[in-house]
């Protein structure tokens, strides 16, 4: 980058390093907090505040916590003036606040300002001027002698109008520019002006240390505040303050640094409002603070309502990134950060811990006034399965199966990706809904009864191709009966691989929620159902399940009522029926009836009965400790090696070693 060189380091080293700050680690207090928003940030505004606006935002400073306040420049306008003048007029200063006035080291402004603030029950008068190389030189065009009597002239003028102003009153200087000072002359400017306030310890003077114009790196401020530490006079009398700016973006780092090398007092403001790229924020400075076990003395529990007060006030708005504070601090939209912040969350309410270490969540969000449904997860195309999955369980109370998260967290990032846009809970929710719970196409159930024959029998009316149809089936359970209705129905061959259920915890807590998984030549289909009864859910999610099949989708055909029929008396009598005894309940002759369903199903009246009696006697092998002669009878063998031989074809296995599967 062209120019470079006619850039320099511009801040100087103290004439010796301790470097004893390093050794530290954290804070263990926090500083003496001073708010500057009525001062630094009002002057940094576009629009500065009006008096009402003044008079609501130092209320709202009050109610944070604050006890040392920086109101403004007096001698700097009527507004300034009338603000100080209506804080003690309307006697809105508590008993515990002290209220700081900023003033130029010039008569008639340091006069003026003593005028503002006369009957104040505490106030700090707050003197500067300028120290740097820079302002010397070309500013004022004045020697160091000559600048640090502007100094000590301005102290002797402080001490006498507070002898002669009716107000309770401490004193703060400020070597203004500091950063482009020498630190052991900012130091001998600061002593001279101690030396004429005399502080004492039950009336402290306060030194504060500008970073007027950042232009270092956060360890030389803090060696240079080391510095200070230890050579300033009076220093048991002396509250070491610091006033960071974040021109370079160190603010932070700055402040936290300082105060591990002796500062006892920060001036900032919220959210780093201020001149140029603005004050340290003290917002993060406390939350930092808090993050590591120290209560800050601040209530920041309800930031959201904060900022909503200061961007009416300031008319400024809070960057969406700004630590603790920002719309999308605590969001995660990566897929992996969703997973992890949601095994996190689900690991601390198993555990029952109070202790505080979800991953990539440095505090509590609800701490600070956030929600975890709305601030933490939010979806988009970059979101994955844990986070698609913890958006509808904190908010509509599902709980996908972990097998269907995958395809979910697809089908929900692909709408994200295709819209350009993130999605709400509802929608992500309507998404979900859409395809898993009210996706009946090609066929419904719109009614299902059973009854206890020999397990479980099942009666259906399915309604395809704008027809409906009772069917009937036999199973181990009514879940699975209803499941072979429908494979007898359509033809069709699919594993009932997945079913989970629970209660809705929120919305309607009656209602069950019910997830099927189906697997048909190694791919898996799912449905959802959500009913007041769990079976119905239940039913209704194996049908959307199944209604997702290739088959199902290029069926167009219609069961035929007798077929139907037919399959339906087979069920009945599955044990013993013979192709005369079918023959002869139609009224139709045995080739007929035997032509008729090879043609209307694909099987023949033997294939049909022979997966009728083997999914009847799997459900006795699995359901109970019957022998395996007697099953065979109950099903219809009159030889058990015959059915040994059939199951076997038919499985792969023995009906011993299919039990003991």
């Amino acid at each position: 980058m062209k120019g470079y060189d006619k850039y320099e380091r511009t801040y100087f080293m103290p004439p010796e390093c301790t470097y004893d700050w390093v050794k530290k680690d954290h804070i263990e207090v926090p500083p003496i907090w001073c708010s500057v928003d009525l001062r630094d940030g009002n002057q940094a505004l576009i629009e500065p505040m009006s008096l009402d606006e003044k008079l609501a935002f130092f209320q709202m400073l009050v109610e944070i916590g604050f006890k040392e306040i920086e109101v403004g420049f007096p001698a700097a306008s009527e507004t300034e003036y009338n603000f100080m003048r209506a804080l003690i007029e309307r006697n809105m200063i508590p008993d515990d606040v002290t209220v700081q006035v900023l003033t130029q080291a010039r008569e008639h402004i340091i006069k003026k300002t003593f005028e503002a603030v006369k009957g104040a029950p505490h106030a700090v008068i707050h003197l500067y001027n300028s120290t740097s190389v820079a302002q010397r030189e070309q500013v004022f065009k004045k020697n160091k002698e000559q600048v640090k009597k502007i100094a000590v002239e301005g102290a002797v003028l402080l001490k006498e109008l507070a002898d002669q102003t009716d107000g309770n009153f401490s004193f703060e200087y400020s070597p203004e520019s500091f950063s482009g000072t020498e630190v052991d002359y900012a130091v001998e400017v600061c002593n001279a002006v101690l030396d004429v306030w005399q502080p004492e310890a039950s009336n402290k003077a306060i030194i504060n240390i500008p970073s007027t114009v950042e232009n270092a790196m956060p360890h030389v401020f803090a060696t240079q505040v080391e510095y200070i530490n230890k050579h300033l006079k009076y220093r048991d009398a002396v509250t070491l303050s610091l006033h960071p700016h974040n021109d370079r973006g160190c603010g932070v780092a700055t402040a936290e640094l300082g105060v591990l090398a002796g500062a006892d007092r920060i001036e900032g403001t919220l959210f780093g409002n201020g001149e140029r790229t603005g004050n340290v924020d003290i917002i993060t400075l406390a939350m930092n603070m808090y993050s590591h076990g120290v209560d800050p003395k601040l209530e920041f529990s309800d930031i959201p309502k904060i900022r909503e007060k200061y961007e009416t006030f300031t008319r400024m708005h809070v960057d969406p990134r700004q630590p603790y504070s920002g719309d999308l601090v605590f969001t995660a939209f990566s897929g992996s950060h969703q997973d992890a912040i949601a095994k996190g969350m689900a690991w601390r309410e198993e555990k029952k811990l109070y202790k505080w270490s979800v991953p990539y969540l440095p505090v509590d969000p609800v701490d600070v006034g956030r929600t975890y449904d709305s601030d933490v997860i939010r979806i988009n195309s970059q979101s994955g399965r844990g986070g698609v999955n913890y958006v509808l369980k904190q908010n509509f109370g599902i709980s996908i199966p972990e097998k269907m998260r995958e395809e979910v967290g697809y089908l929900v990032k692909h709408v994200s990706d295709e819209e350009h846009k993130e999605l709400s809970p509802q929608w992500v929710y309507e998404i979900f809904e859409e395809k898993y719970v009210n996706t009946q196409p090609y066929f419904q159930i719109k009614e299902c009864h059973f009854k206890q024959i020999d397990g479980i029998m099942a009666e259906a009316t399915i309604t395809h191709g704008g027809q409906s149809r009772i069917v009937d089936a036999l199973g181990n359970g009514r879940l699975d009966a209803v499941s072979n209705i429908i494979k007898d129905y359509f033809g069709i061959s699919y594993e009932l691989s997945v079913y989970e259920e629970h209660a809705l915890s929120q919305g309607s807590s009656s209602k069950a929620m019910s997830y099927v998984g189906i697997t048909c030549e190694d791919k898996m289909y799912w449905g959802a159902g959500i009913d007041d009864d769990i079976i119905k859910s239940s039913i209704n999610a194996l049908v959307v399940a199944v209604n997702q099949l290739p088959v199902i989708k290029a069926d167009e055909s219609i069961q035929d009522e007798r077929l139907v029929e037919m399959k339906n008396y087979i069920q009945a009598n599955y044990k013993n029926i013979t192709l005369e005894d079918l023959a002869e309940h139609f009224h139709l002759s045995e080739p007929y009836v035997s032509k008729y369903m090879k043609e209307k199903s694909g099987k023949t009246f033997g294939e049909i009965v022979q997966n009728i009696r083997m999914k009847k006697a799997r459900t006795l092998l699995k359901n109970g400790n019957m022998a395996v002669e007697n099953i065979a009878l109950s099903v219809g063998y009159q030889s058990v090696e015959h059915f040994n031989r059939t199951f076997k074809k038919k499985y792969n296995m023995t009906p011993v070693e299919y039990r003991n599967s």
